[in-house]
């Protein structure tokens, strides 16, 4: 080797030395059903937002949201993203840290994510006319004393019915798209997009939508593990703000009623392709989006609501109250960090 090749060779590794080793980004693991309200978070991972803040998001996919509460009770996940439920509270009243830190999204008049599907062939034979006419059909749900529960209660009461006087069935969204067309069901209540799937697809007529009965309805949830806010709140915090940053991204991007529009639209929505359940952008562009809170500010008042109708159920076996669930401290903090909303025109 000669001295110069010798003095390049010294000069790499002092310079290979001297540099600082960047720190791993940490694991977050998340849990989700990929509804169209996961926008949020599919936007700060593709932004790199999650990155900005040392965090590496690791997204892990649940049938529904009830079925997160034992994985966030022990820890398995450390945040989960979609509706509370009954299993939720009778967690937190069995003493299980589960905190619900921020909205992810409710649904509004003329805003919403969840419809009443009802089968074609029952509408045209008359054997679904009224909501009264839900008696008897089996309606499809995602879980037991999931947060669309309190949706189908209000729906049968419209009609005088009570919860028994339809049989009840429990699968995923997009599940419920095969069985309305395979007349496994006769009715179902998905999310969007497996609303406008399965409108897609025919042989169903969308009824009515959730806010013909609950015109603001807090539907899904950002959701902490006890011990990922606990342990690190500093990355809990980090968290939130990544996630708010994703939200007002998207917020951004959609026209005054709530679709997607315009170029940055368009951005929008190849996320929602690459990250979501269906691979065909016009789904996408095809629905209105329900509201997700830029500021990730809970509808307490309509939280409140639906556990007094879990409780009416008989499905919530303590005294827990809302207070004891709802822990705002880091949306507060974010909120704080970013600035209230403004949005970009």
């Amino acid at each position: 080797m000669t001295p110069l090749c010798r003095f390049v060779l010294a000069a790499l590794c002092t310079m290979a030395m001297a540099a600082p080793t960047r720190a791993a980004n940490t694991k977050v693991t998340i849990g989700g059903t990929l509804s169209a309200t996961d926008i949020g978070l599919w936007v700060a991972d593709k932004k790199g937002y999650f990155r900005d803040e040392g965090i590496d998001a690791d997204f892990i996919t649940f049938d529904s949201a009830a079925r997160m509460i034992a994985s966030l009770g022990s820890g398995e996940l450390d945040v989960a993203a979609g509706g509370h439920s009954a299993g939720l509270f009778n967690a937190v009243g069995r003493g299980i840290d589960i905190r619900i830190v921020a909205d992810k999204s409710q649904n509004v008049t003329g805003r919403s994510s969840i419809k009443m599907l009802v089968r074609k062939d029952l509408v045209d034979s008359g054997r679904y006319r009224t909501y009264a006419d839900l008696k008897g059909l089996k309606v499809a749900e995602a879980a037991p004393g999931g947060s669309a529960q309190p949706i189908l209660v209000k729906f049968l009461e419209k009609a005088g019915l009570s919860y028994d006087d339809v049989e009840h069935v429990y699968m995923s969204f997009p599940q419920m798209t095969i069985a309305l067309q395979n007349k496994a069901i006769d009715v179902a209540l998905p999310a969007e997009p497996s609303v406008t799937q399965a409108l897609r697809l025919g042989g169903v007529v969308a009824v009515a939508n959730d806010y013909d009965v609950y015109p603001v309805h807090e539907v899904s949830e950002i959701m902490y593990s006890g011990g990922f806010a606990t342990k690190d709140p500093a990355l809990a915090q980090r968290f939130m703000k990544a996630f708010l940053r994703g939200v007002r991204y998207h917020n951004d991007a959609l026209g005054p009623n709530g679709e997607f529009a315009g170029p940055q639209g368009d951005e929008i929505v190849a996320v929602a392709t690459q990250y979501g359940p269906f691979k065909d952008p016009a789904v996408w562009r095809s629905f209105i989006l329900s509201y997700c809170g830029p500021d990730g500010t809970l509808n307490v008042a309509s939280l409140k609501e639906d556990l007094d109708i879990f409780r009416k159920l008989g499905l919530i076996t303590s005294d827990v109250t809302i207070d004891k669930v709802i822990d705002t401290r880091f949306t507060d903090a974010a909120v704080k960090e970013l600035g209230p909303y403004q949005r970009k025109q």
